[in-house]
């Protein structure tokens, strides 16, 4: 898989995954229907960490909640860990 696509990929995801987040803001001011957290967890889990997190603390939004504030860079964390070890073992 080449870089370019995986950065493509990488890029669309955090796009998402900070859009999703925004509309739950939104939708919270409102009193709309709002995202559940596992899916904001989801689209950090497919890689919008990044996104995701920096939009939260953007527009303030979960910022009060632990496990975003906690569990968001450990899953980023996790996942630059478990790249660097597939570089280790690819070479």
């Amino acid at each position: 898989m080449s870089l370019k696509l995986i950065g493509c990929y990488l890029l669309v995801i955090n796009v998402i995954g900070a859009g999703v987040t925004l509309w739950d803001k939104i939708a919270a001011r409102n009193g709309a229907w709002r995202i559940p957290e596992k899916t904001l967890f989801l689209w950090c889990v497919l890689g919008g960490c990044p996104g995701v997190y920096l939009t939260m603390r953007l527009i303030r939004h979960k910022t009060l909640h632990r496990r975003f504030m906690w569990g968001i860079p450990l899953i980023f964390l996790a996942q630059c860990a478990a790249v660097l070890l597939i570089r280790r073992v690819i070479g």
